[in-house]
């Protein structure tokens, strides 16, 4: 399937799917933990960005990675590009990106997808949030290129040095069973 073919399917499906170089994947069901911290962190994120350029965007926003020739729907989304605000449906110009992991994603998130993620070259940060183990791994992408890790253990919360916001834990978990 071509890119184009991809976006003109899916805008009349009922269920999201991704596009990776030419073949479409079913999105499958989130837990409500899952679902609670993309939330948690989606909230958190935009509030501290109201009154800047930037914007929030949660798991139904597409977003475009061009050399990787892939869509994909992450959990949360911040663009601070003039462009992407005048693209309503897919953003191409991504400063952070937030997956929340499942046992089901997870090994993906962390191998192949981030692969992709880190070819957009306006990405400054990647977030791997584990609901089972409360910890969050940081990657940024560094004035060389280069992408570091940066490690949240359970207690410490999470820092996203790209738009200066740090969770604690009570903020980032809040609400879960």
């Amino acid at each position: 399937m071509t890119a184009a073919d991809y976006l003109a399917w899916e805008a009349t499906q009922t269920e999201r799917h991704e596009f990776i170089d030419g073949e479409v994947w079913a999105m499958a069901g989130a837990t409500d933990r899952h679902v609670t911290i993309a939330l948690n962190v989606a909230m958190a994120l935009k509030q501290h960005l109201r009154g800047t350029p930037c914007r929030t965007f949660m798991s139904d926003m597409k977003l475009h990675a061009e050399t990787a020739n892939s869509y994909f729907y992450p959990d949360v989304i911040v663009t601070c590009s003039e462009a992407d605000r005048g693209r309503p449906l897919i953003k191409r110009d991504p400063t952070l990106v937030v997956e929340v992991l499942s046992i089901g994603t997870a090994a993906y998130d962390r191998g192949a997808k981030f692969a992709h993620y880190r070819q957009i070259p306006t990405l400054r940060e990647i977030a791997l949030i584990d609901p089972d183990t409360r910890r969050a791994d940081v990657y940024r992408c560094g004035a060389d290129g280069l992408w570091v890790l940066h490690p949240f253990d359970p207690g410490q919360g999470v820092a996203f040095g790209s738009v200066d916001l740090r969770i604690e834990d009570e903020g980032l978990y809040a609400d879960l069973d």
